[in-house]
């Protein structure tokens, strides 16, 4: 890359991860660091967000940046029809880092390779979305004392999920054992248990969901994403395969954490937030000190 970019998990090897895991718990215990003042932050959200735009401007605020973009790409150019090409190496000129979310794969890597200005993929499509990754794994080090040696479960939209795909690369570093719940329409895509193969990764695959997950440390639930599908029939088939619910996890591990990138839809029932394993709420708090220690390390910055 021409740049300090973090367009995918994998262009952080295992000590890099653990360094932003260790940042992020710095910022944790501080948050308010004015360590970016003068700075330029850039929000280019051509997809719909809240919890990562919302969580990268208010990390960008806490650390003393400005920021700048749009949130709605009928706002930008780009409904004029200005290519990203030019979008990024106009937006280049006016800040110091570009965050950056996408419809299109490899939009995040594109535009990493026109210029000098550091991109953080804030999601690319069904691709990759790796500051979601390093919020998750800072919330299993937390909730699980360790990263190493874990029974993952994830249940749902596992085809187009691209949270699961990101973490399926950064969790190879750990020893995991990872346990594929999805309908035949949403199943793991073969690259990503290929890459499980290559790195004698442990999996297993499943259609059932109740009675299937006692043994889990984490169990990762994703929705069905209404705005992946060209067939809204296929979505509708499979829509409500899956719902936790609190009865389902009488059985469960002590340590067992619930986590869910959000927005949830029908797939966690609201009886379960009162669940002490239940940590989707906090894990999207998380998502501030992740992202605090991201932009300081593609700044080049230090604590």
């Amino acid at each position: 890359m021409k740049s300090n970019s973090l367009v995918s998990i994998s262009d952080y090897g295992k000590e890099e991860i653990l360094e932003i895991l260790d940042l992020a718990a710095k910022f944790e215990a501080n948050p308010n660091q004015k360590i970016l003042d003068g700075k330029i932050v850039a929000t280019l959200f051509f997809e719909p967000s809240t919890r990562t735009r919302l969580s990268f401007e208010t990390a960008a605020n806490r650390l003393g940046a400005r920021i700048i973009g749009f949130s709605d790409a009928a706002t930008s150019s780009s409904s004029k029809g200005e290519t990203l090409n030019d979008t990024i190496k106009i937006v280049s000129n006016y800040a110091d880092v570009i965050v950056m979310r996408h419809f299109i794969e490899g939009a995040a890597r594109y535009a990493s390779e026109i210029t000098q200005t550091p991109i953080v993929n804030a999601g690319d499509g069904a691709n990759q979305h790796p500051s979601q990754t390093l919020l998750d794994l800072y919330s299993i080090r937390k909730t699980q004392g360790r990263l190493d040696n874990l029974n993952i479960y994830m249940v749902g939209d596992l085809k187009y999920g691209r949270t699961v795909h990101s973490l399926i690369h950064a969790m190879y570093h750990f020893n995991p054992t990872f346990h594929f719940i999805a309908p035949d329409e949403l199943k793991m895509p073969e690259e990503y248990k290929q890459f499980c193969r290559q790195h004698n990764i442990k999996y297993t695959e499943s259609t059932e969901l109740e009675g299937h997950f006692d043994d889990a440390d984490i169990l990762y639930m994703t929705r069905v994403q209404r705005e992946r599908f060209q067939d809204l029939m296929e979505y509708e088939r499979v829509k409500d395969v899956y719902c936790l619910r609190n009865s389902m996890l009488d059985n469960t591990k002590p340590n067992l954490r619930i986590l869910h990138p959000l927005p949830r839809v029908n797939e966690i029932d609201m009886d379960v937030d009162s669940n002490e394993k239940a940590y989707y709420f906090q894990q999207a708090q998380n998502g501030l000190y992740v992202r605090q220690a991201i932009l300081t390390k593609v700044l080049g910055l230090n604590l």
